[in-house]
């Protein structure tokens, strides 16, 4: 990745924007009601920011959202890229790159995703413990600059246990019922099939989805703290006598969001305990 490129969309949100956030939100399909709590937001279209992609899918809004949430500086991203929509994968991450560059330390990873394991239930939230890449990729493939992050970065907690025991206090005070699991990711944008969904189960997978995997290990290559959070949006395929479709993605997040918005803002708003 090139660094000049990286510098270049900072330097544009820098004028835009001129805190430094501390905490860096990716909000998956349906999930980003989140961003329209966020208090005197400084909104930023994707296609006003230099070499950033731009967002294709339904439920993904395609904007940088700035501003104060829960008394914390945060930065927002109100629909993701997907490696399924062409992009490369370097560019799918470019968005992670720049929150570093910006000054972003943690980083919550939020996603709609297909429950593998049937003691799930449509509308669960699960908080990610540990991810397989099944994407037949990796963003970090090519030259390394080690200004960005290491050679060969260490992914045995991917997802920092810090942040996780302190979403599932937050969650028990709120009285909200949370799962924690493995999260499989495939390519998309074709579905899982029923033998796919048996082969993630065999491998230990809870959740599956298109997302997440790219984001996080570019996270952790710049060595950023993550938090990720699946919402259970259906059931994957195989499980019920049903097709799958994103229309079911969307009402599914709708239904949920009081949930997820009250676990997500007492999550941030004890962040800066969490070390």
């Amino acid at each position: 990745m090139d660094k000049q490129l990286i510098e270049k969309a900072a330097s544009y949100l820098k004028g835009k924007f001129d805190r430094t956030p501390e905490v860096g939100l990716i909000l998956g399909s349906g999930l980003g009601v989140l961003a329209d709590e966020i208090e005197n937001p400084v909104k930023v279209p994707y296609n006003e920011i230099p070499e950033f992609p731009v967002s294709t899918v339904e439920g993904h809004a395609g904007q940088l959202v700035f501003g104060t949430l829960q008394g914390v500086t945060v930065m927002a991203m109100q629909g993701r890229f997907h490696y399924y929509e062409g992009y490369a994968m370097q560019k799918v991450t470019f968005p992670v790159r720049v929150m570093k560059a910006l000054g972003v330390e943690k980083l919550v990873v939020t996603n709609a995703a297909g429950g593998v394991n049937t003691s799930f239930e449509t509308g669960d939230l699960m908080l990610i413990s540990d991810h397989i890449n099944f994407m037949s990729a990796n963003p970090l493939i090519g030259p390394n600059d080690s200004e960005l992050g290491f050679r060969f970065p260490d992914m045995s907690e991917a997802y920092c246990k810090n942040l996780r025991q302190q979403a599932r206090k937050v969650a028990e005070g709120l009285n909200l019922k949370v799962q924690e699991g493995v999260y499989l990711a495939m390519s998309g944008p074709t579905y899982e099939t029923p033998a796919e969904i048996r082969m993630a189960r065999t491998l230990g997978a809870d959740a599956v989805g298109m997302s997440t995997v790219p984001e996080v290990i570019v996270a952790r290559h710049a060595g950023m703290k993550v938090l990720g959070i699946s919402c259970i949006t259906n059931m994957a395929a195989g499980i019920l006598d049903q097709p799958l479709n994103h229309e079911e993605v969307i009402e599914t997040t709708e239904r949920v969001k009081v949930n997820f918005l009250s676990l997500v803002k007492g999550i941030i708003s004890e962040m800066k305990s969490v070390k």
